[in-house]
């Protein structure tokens, strides 16, 4: 469980989060709403690269704002970026088994090629640069899921994404919590994927959070259609 009280970020006069109030229970939480509403900023402030004006976020019963980055990362956070962060003449195996882990010799290694596994990718041994867009976020989602993690924060895994891809993807989001007993959060703003692996959405806008629930009440909430989805009522 993931307990975020009076969580507020400025950025000069901009507030980027207002007092956010939330608690994720465990297994697969959506954080959705428009650009700039302040979700990456979130994820940033979980991972320790933004400090809080103000605000207390608990993590597992632990206090994670007191935690500075690297021991975050130790403690058990991993997240993937907007932007790809897989590094093209590496193989999978090798931008899997770069990532902390307390792990060594054989279980390290068993504890890599799982990860591979676990997200279908068919050659620990390919070079980054010869696979699809959609294999290479499959890369950063393995790279979450090495060194027994606690906490995952996926920041649009989707975007750009097939149909194809994306419904694998999606696939493989689905059955994190189970597989690897970590909390996972995602933001994107592909509702059909939010539908799809999110027991319970959370919305900013603004930096305020507006709604909070099982996903589908969240996604037909009237505010919710109005502040991000528009009028049409979401399919889920």
């Amino acid at each position: 469980m993931i307990e975020v009280g009076g969580l507020t970020v400025r950025y000069g006069g901009v507030t980027s989060l207002d007092g956010m109030d939330l608690t994720f229970e465990k297994g697969t939480c959506g954080l959705i709403g428009p650009n700039g509403a302040g979700k990456t900023t979130f994820f940033n402030v979980l991972s320790g690269f933004v400090k809080p004006a103000a605000g207390t976020v608990r993590a597992f019963g632990d206090d994670l704002l007191a935690l500075p980055h690297f021991k975050r990362a130790r403690w058990g956070v991993r997240r993937t970026f907007q932007t790809e962060q897989a590094i093209s003449d590496l193989s999978v195996y090798d931008n899997v088994a770069m990532i902390h882990s307390p792990l060594r010799g054989s279980a390290r290694r068993a504890d890599v090629l799982e990860a591979i596994e676990f997200t279908g990718l068919p050659d620990p041994y390919a070079t980054v640069s010869s696979l699809t867009a959609g294999q290479r976020r499959l890369v950063e989602v393995a790279r979450t899921l090495a060194g027994k993690p606690r906490l995952i924060l996926l920041d649009e895994p989707a975007a750009g994404l097939p149909d194809e891809e994306t419904a694998h993807l999606s696939s493989v989001i689905r059955k994190i919590p189970e597989h690897a007993g970590a909390l996972t959060i995602l933001v994107d703003h592909d509702m059909s994927l939010v539908s799809a692996v999110c027991e319970t959405t959370a919305v900013l806008d603004f930096g305020k959070l507006i709604a909070s629930g099982p996903t589908a009440a969240v996604l037909r909430d009237e505010t919710v259609m109005r502040a991000y989805l528009g009028t049409a009522e979401v399919e889920t």
